[in-house]
């Protein structure tokens, strides 16, 4: 039985030396996880089922190979799509030849259709549709889809609404008080002659094509007279000579703040002879946050609500897995979302190759959520986990692995000798 225990014992050495080799093959591999041997004693049965007290192992053998799921060093890249799991959690990868597969290794990159797709052709899985009301999306809400990026552009989105804020000189004098023999703003002939107008201000503004128009605002104090802390507000499109009649009043307190008895804000609706391809411009002009107190003319904030279009620039991927895409207009949208999936017992999955495991009874089903939530760890986007493999340790294990295999060959070498002088015997 000497033989049968130490060619055992080569066996399961070699074994062992293969899973070890198998790891320092891998220490470059991404998202890959260790292997280990496990052995277990081997012993002949008796065919009445009784135990011996003077019975003798018949050696040994590999029971099973387990993989450490340990979390691999976090190594960052330039490329947003290269994902790591920090945590639990494996990437749902569709196969077209089998159920979903399930891999560590997060190195993704798109396909010429726009898919988020693995080094070799498989599609990551994941929430296609956000209920977020800035997304934009191919799909209806909905289970796990193959991640696909659209190709459509952001719409361009005509002004609806612009803000002006700041203050307006109390000291100011009226144009009327300060130039009397000038035309009232908008005079026919010198409209544009600074005199005639306290300040003005400018903002980029855009229609339903998404082209851009110059919207001027002209702030005109009245003479102390006629009102007192009141300015009218009159409004130039692409240059063009404002109405005579203002756009809005201003009144203000002694106080220096809006007086809340008369309106700060007015729809603007551009003459349509002024946009002919496009629709009409109506526009919200908010003066709500206007004062009028001593000192300096100045605005502190102006912004309008219109855009023109985009196409998508770049992606990015934040903890959450949102995918998020900005566009060249400015806007972002969420564009899909990545799903993780955990296992009650994670060394149950069954080795694929291609960094991909699949599950099995023994792994037990997959629990599908995103990244944060329940068990799953969180990404980290431009980032790609390393393989697990300590190196060292492997080499250390390959040497006692070696002497292993050295002892058991030398028990079939004595076991020989032994056997060869009895056959010896006279």
């Amino acid at each position: 039985m000497s033989f049968q225990q130490g060619l055992s014992g080569l066996n399961v050495s070699s074994r062992a030396l293969d899973i070890i080799s198998n790891n320092v093959a891998n220490t470059n591999t991404a998202g890959f996880k260790n292997g280990s041997a496990v052995f277990a004693d081997v012993y002949a049965a008796s065919l009445s089922g009784t135990v011996s007290d003077k019975q003798v192992g018949a050696g040994g053998t590999l029971s099973a190979v387990r993989q450490t799921f340990a979390q691999g060093n976090l190594t960052t890249t330039n490329n947003p799509l290269d994902l790591a799991i920090n945590g639990n959690g494996f990437f749902i990868i569709a196969r077209d030849n089998g159920p979903s597969a399930y891999t560590r290794n997060g190195q993704f990159d798109l396909d010429k259709d726009g898919f988020v797709v693995t080094s070799t052709g498989e599609r990551l899985m994941g929430y296609q549709s956000i209920p977020d009301a800035g997304s934009r999306l191919p799909n209806e809400i909905g289970g796990l889809k193959q991640l696909q990026i659209p190709n459509v552009s952001s719409a361009p989105v005509a002004t609806s609404k612009v803000t002006v804020a700041g203050n307006l000189d109390a000291e100011a004098l009226s144009p009327k008080e300060a130039y009397p023999l000038l035309a009232a703003f908008p005079g026919a002939l010198d409209w544009r002659d600074a005199r005639t107008y306290n300040y003005s201000t400018s903002i980029q503004g855009f229609d339903s094509l998404g082209k851009s128009h110059e919207m001027t605002f002209y702030f005109v104090k009245q003479p102390e007279a006629t009102a007192l802390n009141t300015w009218d507000v009159f409004a130039s499109f692409d240059g063009a000579k404002p109405d005579t009649t203002p756009l809005l009043t201003l009144k203000f307190t002694t106080s220096g703040r809006l007086d809340t008895a008369s309106p700060a804000s007015v729809t603007w609706n551009v003459d349509p002879a002024r946009t002919p391809d496009a629709a009409q411009i109506s526009s919200v002009l908010d003066l709500t946050g206007m004062t009028q107190t001593g000192g300096t003319f100045l605005i502190n904030d102006i912004k309008q609500d219109g855009r023109r279009a985009g196409e998508l620039a770049s992606l990015s991927v934040d903890q959450a897995g949102l995918i998020v895409g900005s566009y060249t207009n400015g806007q972002t949208y969420n564009l899909g979302r990545v799903a993780l999936a955990t296992f009650r017992n994670a060394n149950g999955l069954n080795s694929l190759g291609n960094n991909l495991w699949e599950a099995t009874s023994k792994s037990g089903p997959a629990f599908e959520n995103g990244p944060g939530e329940g068990l799953n760890g969180v990404i980290s986007s431009s980032t790609i986990e390393e393989s697990n493999v300590e190196l060292t340790q492997e080499l250390v294990q390959m040497i006692i692995q070696q002497r292993n295999y050295q002892a058991n060959a030398q028990s079939i070498k004595t076991q020989d000798a032994i056997l060869q002088t009895l056959v010896n015997l006279r």
